[in-house]
């Protein structure tokens, strides 16, 4: 078990926090999104997680997380959300995938500075002699087809904005494939950890239930 986070740490990720909130281009992502002012009535059904930097930030500030990897999940959530909710293409997608990989960079010089431990995630770039069993892989692929479009769509930009080459689009037909043996563990445990939750929920409540 890693140690718990210290209060440089937690001071050195609100400063990280905060240089985003003020840039320009983040002004979409500072706030929760106001679906209903915005006539997006569909945003609930497809964004079972709601999250923005403003959010993060008062959590962070309110020691709510239990470690650093903890709140930047919820920023990679954010970027998330707006890969999942836009088309692949638009502006609030690229400017998403955009953030998401300056925020990527940033957040790794940070674990470097303030010497983090135990930050899983593609950005630690540790685990290098873990390997996926073919076990894993076969369980993994198969629990791909027990998820519903909108948590495959998820699955899909995750992977595209942290490991594209594990990705084959067809440019012909709205469709792309999945190379597991691409995808680096720290991502693959991501990627499993997701799929548990998508089919925790699904068990748990009425086919035709939405989450808000």
């Amino acid at each position: 078990m890693a140690a718990a986070p210290t209060e440089a740490q937690w001071q050195g990720l609100t400063k990280l926090l905060q240089t985003f909130i003020q840039r320009v281009d983040a002004e979409p992502f500072r706030s929760p999104v106001d679906w209903k002012a915005l006539g997006l009535y569909d945003y609930p059904q497809i964004i079972k997680r709601p999250m923005d930097l403003g959010t993060v930030k008062k959590k962070v500030a309110a020691r709510k997380y239990i470690t650093i990897q903890e709140a930047a999940e919820d920023v990679r959530q954010v970027w998330t959300n707006c890969m999942t909710y836009n088309a692949d293409g638009s502006d609030f997608y690229m400017l998403a995938k955009s953030l998401n990989k300056k925020w990527d960079e940033k957040y790794m010089k940070y674990l470097s500075d303030y010497q983090v431990e135990g930050a899983s995630g593609m950005v630690s770039g540790g685990g290098g002699s873990e390997k996926i069993s073919l076990d894993e892989k076969r369980a993994f692929a198969k629990s791909l087809f027990k998820l519903s479009k909108e948590d495959l769509g998820k699955i899909i930009v995750e992977v595209d904005s942290k490991c594209p080459q594990a990705l084959t689009k067809n440019v012909g037909e709205d469709e792309c494939e999945l190379n597991i043996d691409k995808v680096p563990p720290a991502l693959f445990g991501e990627l499993q950890a997701y799929v548990a939750t998508c089919s925790t929920s699904s068990t748990n409540q009425p086919p035709k239930k939405k989450k808000k």
